[in-house]
């Protein structure tokens, strides 16, 4: 399947690490980098997008999501690339036990949002993210990222937005 790479992905909750949709038991998370053994591993029928294309791509990074101590459980990825000022978004994705009515966890967009503004505040480019989202969905990052439109459907999450997704996901960070 070709990778569309426009943001389609809703933020269904802001949480402090990823919850349990059942439960709302929390869990801790990390986010790390994608190694080759990690793009080998993945089934195809856990994600829409072409993650092993997305590896082979040389200007993007991938990370994972996973809750501590469980890190062969990917929960979500989000595919970054630096654009020298900011940090671009290239995908973002859940896994697929991770999405719809019946996810496992909450909370796993916003987390991997909030890594990328984190990202960008740690390369001094003071929390900028930008990414390229469908139409219909450009309102609800607008109220659930605090994302603004730059034009068209290329949208930027700014200084302001970003402190907030990473104080809500790292409260640790001390950098801030």
């Amino acid at each position: 399947m070709a990778a569309d790479k426009q943001f389609s992905i809703e933020i269904d909750k802001l949480t402090r690490s990823i919850e349990n949709a059942i439960s709302g038991d929390s869990f801790k998370t990390e986010i790390l980098q994608v190694t080759l053994k990690d793009i080998k591993a993945l089934k195809t029928k856990d994600w829409l997008f072409d993650w092993k294309a997305e590896y082979k791509n040389k200007l993007s990074t991938i990370y994972k999501l996973v809750i501590v101590d469980n890190s062969n459980v990917i929960q979500g990825l989000i595919s970054v690339e630096d654009r020298n000022d900011h940090i671009y978004m290239n995908l973002i994705e859940s896994n697929k036990h991770n999405k719809g009515t019946r996810k496992l966890y909450i909370g796993v967009p916003g987390n991997l949002v909030a890594f990328a503004c984190l990202l960008s505040l740690e390369k001094k480019y003071n929390g900028y993210v930008s990414f390229e989202s469908k139409t219909k969905l450009i309102s609800h990052y607008q109220k659930s990222l605090g994302a603004k439109i730059l034009f068209n459907n290329v949208m930027a999450i700014d200084r302001s937005a970003a402190i907030k997704l990473i104080t809500q996901y790292f409260p640790d960070y001390l950098y801030l």
